[in-house]
């Protein structure tokens, strides 16, 4: 159990004999995973030349609202893309060396920009070279409750200084027995395409995420690797309705990372009426009731 601070951050060590992982208290972010075997670290630096950020929770919505507003029982409320919850300052609930949770609790500190209490539990346990991310949302309001919730972890690539993005490759196993969606992305709202094809294998190029995210529904899993040296991680989320696999796109070239983000909610639609009871994608809590999700990183 350790703990080591980094300007104003206090960050949050736990590790075994395969990983060390450090979490910051802001938005309980993963932030390094460090392979001890291989000794390779995983996670994007957060850079702000190309993108700030690591691994933001993303809540109380996923992606960009129509005009960045929505409407509820007659109200209107403003909320920018992916929500707050990344940028609050979350408590240590428990802590042992391979295991720690965070817990944030609104206490009606954001009812002007989503007008319902919760809690939310973040907890992330090591298990030999997998990282197992648990989520728990309660509604603590006397209503239902809707809402979205989505991980937006991003990988460092290359991992190996004799490669390049090119030698890198995407692996979809998509879910048993169900048909895969794809979306079209365009000024941060969506819109359904046909069927996606061929999803097996996706090659990284420069010119890959020039249109923004790739979106699908549908999938269990998905797999960054090089082709050269194999090294790269596995992100298992099955149950999950969406993922989004994005990097940053700019002056005709990807950023150094790419984000597998699987998610529970989705950007608005072209068509939104824009009443988050109708929204695409929105999950529903009654009074007290629990919401859990868990998926897995495993660092290859």
């Amino acid at each position: 159990m350790k703990t080591r601070d980094e300007g104003d951050k206090m960050m949050i060590v736990i590790e075994n004999d395969w990983l060390k992982v450090e979490i910051s208290q802001n938005g309980a972010e993963v932030r390094k995973v460090n392979h001890k075997k291989s000794g390779l670290d995983y996670m994007w630096t957060g850079d702000p030349a190309y993108w700030g950020r690591v691994s933001p929770v993303l809540f109380p919505i996923v992606g960009r609202l129509k005009e960045d507003r929505y409407q509820l029982d007659g109200k209107t409320y403003e909320m920018s893309q992916h929500g707050f919850l990344r940028d609050v300052v979350f408590e240590v609930d428990e802590q042992t060396i391979t295991d720690v949770s965070f817990r944030f609790e609104s206490g009606g500190r954001y009812l002007n920009v989503y007008p319902y209490d919760f809690t939310a539990t973040i907890r992330y346990t090591l298990n030999e070279d997998k990282l197992v991310v648990h989520w728990e949302i309660v509604n603590e309001t006397k209503e239902e409750m809707y809402f979205s919730i989505g991980a937006h972890p991003a990988f460092r690539i290359p991992l190996l200084e004799n490669e390049t993005i090119e030698d890198y490759s995407l692996h979809i196993i998509p879910a048993a027995n169900k048909n895969v969606m794809e979306y079209e992305i365009e000024n941060s709202l969506i819109r359904e395409k046909e069927m996606a094809n061929d999803l097996l294998t996706i090659p990284l190029t420069d010119s890959l995420f020039a249109n923004d995210a790739l979106i699908y529904s549908n999938i269990d899993q998905v797999t960054l690797a090089s082709n050269k040296s194999n090294h790269g991680v596995e992100v298992r989320f099955e149950g999950f309705p969406f993922v989004g696999i994005w990097s940053k796109y700019t002056d005709g070239k990807m950023a150094p990372f790419v984000c597998i983000e699987p998610w529970y909610g989705i950007a608005d639609t072209y068509n939104t009426t824009g009443n988050l009871k109708g929204k695409y994608g929105i999950n529903r809590l009654q009074p007290r009731e629990s919401f859990r999700a868990e998926y897995k990183m495993k660092f290859i």
